[in-house]
């Protein structure tokens, strides 16, 4: 589109700042045609934005010939001039009486997807015409909830002394160990897309104390599950100078502080999603469950055996759920199931200062307390068969004054998964990375 088909037209508000106070006044929208019915003498266009709609009115005799004969399709992109009119049966009560539509852009005749709302279109038809389908109603209440989430993160966390940080999403080599890394060409050397933060921020929190990034991470997982993905979008935490139970507080107490701020500011996009009921205020504290309370549970209540040391399966999960449907947390894993960085208890070496945080099956965070000598982490890099050489750059950072330490990373597209009653993570992200989707 040339500027010239704008002409001197700008839109003066967005369909949300047409209130009644505007009665009687000239505004100029643009949006996209949700809806358009031609009733004979009388046509009704429905223009959407980012925020929502406005009915605009066209009447025989009322509006001139030509602007009557204009001829508009679903999701065309226009700009409308017009004068703003009480309506009771219309979207928010108002009407807008048009002088002028400019149409700006045009769409086939037939969509790939449904955009009536009348039936809903495969998940997958959906992401291949992703534009599209992101300005349905739902979708733009999962977005704006994700936006305030990602908001209300950042205020919670500045307000109790964290720093922001940045860290590099192409590094030399694993940041946990493991296999499940993309690797690309940097120069003449082999490179890979990062696992998460970890390593970084454990070096920046002898900096800044409190540190935390939202960022992308990269997981070459071959999973075809409803909640995973080979893109995420982390919260990452640290802190210096404290250990497990101070980021459990931490971590429960942002949730709750979420939660409510959405309540607040985003209730009509719950009440879209049909969430404003079960989208509710957690109490803090969650509970806190030991990893062998656990598998017991496990085993006598599901007669599901789960051996010390194995992960939980994704049955057993969806079992507990069932039981658990709130949050809490899972404390005190065995050490052969965590990574290098976290530390085991001195009297208890079978099992580590560590945790997830669960709302009902899925787990939304991980996390615990760090090793901070260095001699010992090189010691846990041998017992996880990593070499330290391959983590040489970050072991010298311990040589200056490292503090103890512990930290987090939160799931952001689970959380949203859970926040907006998603049944499939791929909702809760714009342009989701899966094993099978590079595009678009």
């Amino acid at each position: 589109m040339s500027m010239d088909e704008m002409e001197d037209f700008r839109k003066t508000h967005y369909t949300k700042d047409i209130i009644p106070e505007l009665i009687g006044k000239e505004v100029i929208l643009g949006g996209w045609v949700q809806n358009y019915r031609d009733l004979g003498g009388l046509k009704f266009i429905i223009l959407q934005d980012k925020f929502a709609e406005r009915q605009i009115t066209l009447k025989k005799g009322v509006v001139s010939n030509d602007l009557f004969d204009v001829k508009v399709g679903y999701q065309w992109n226009i700009m409308v001039k017009g004068i703003v009119k009480e309506f009771k049966k219309a979207p928010g009560g108002i009407e807008i009486i048009p002088s002028q539509i400019k149409i700006l852009n045009k769409t086939p005749q037939k969509l790939p997807i449904d955009m009536t709302g009348e039936t809903v279109s495969e998940l997958d038809i959906r992401l291949d015409n992703r534009v599209l389908d992101l300005r349905s109603k739902k979708n733009q209440a999962i977005f704006r909830i994700r936006s305030e989430v990602i908001n209300s993160i950042r205020e919670f966390l500045l307000k109790n002394n964290f720093t922001e940080i940045t860290t590099p999403k192409i590094i030399a080599s694993a940041t946990e160990g493991g296999t499940e890394l993309f690797p690309i060409i940097y120069f003449e050397e082999e490179a890979f897309l990062s696992q998460s933060a970890q390593l970084y921020k454990e070096q920046l929190c002898s900096v800044f104390e409190n540190v935390f990034e939202i960022s992308p991470a990269f997981r070459a997982e071959k999973s075809h599950t409803k909640r995973h993905l080979c893109e995420i979008f982390t919260l990452d935490v640290e802190m210096a100078f404290a250990n497990m139970q101070d980021v459990l507080k931490l971590l429960e107490e942002m949730i709750q502080f979420i939660i409510k701020d959405i309540r607040e500011k985003r209730l009509d996009d719950l009440k879209i999603l049909n969430m404003e009921n079960k989208t509710i205020v957690p109490k803090i504290p969650f509970p806190r469950y030991t990893y062998k309370e656990i598998i017991e549970k496990i085993s006598t209540e599901f007669n599901i055996n789960v051996e010390f040391g194995e992960d939980i399966s994704t049955e057993a999960y969806r079992k507990l759920g069932e039981v658990l449907p709130g949050y809490y947390f899972i404390i005190d894993w065995p050490t052969s199931s965590k990574p290098f960085y976290i530390i085991p208890y001195k009297d208890k070496p079978e099992l580590t200062e560590s945790f997830d945080l669960q709302k009902g099956y899925l787990e939304l965070t991980s996390g615990g307390t760090r090793v901070h000598n260095k001699e010992y982490l090189e010691k846990r890099l041998e017992e996880k068969d990593l070499n330290p050489i391959s983590f040489e750059s970050h072991l010298r950072m311990f040589d200056f004054g490292m503090p103890p330490h512990a930290g987090a990373g939160l799931g952001i597209d689970r959380f949203i998964t859970v926040l907006c009653g998603l049944d499939d993570i791929r909702e809760a992200v714009m342009y989701p990375r899966t094993p099978d989707r590079l595009t678009p």
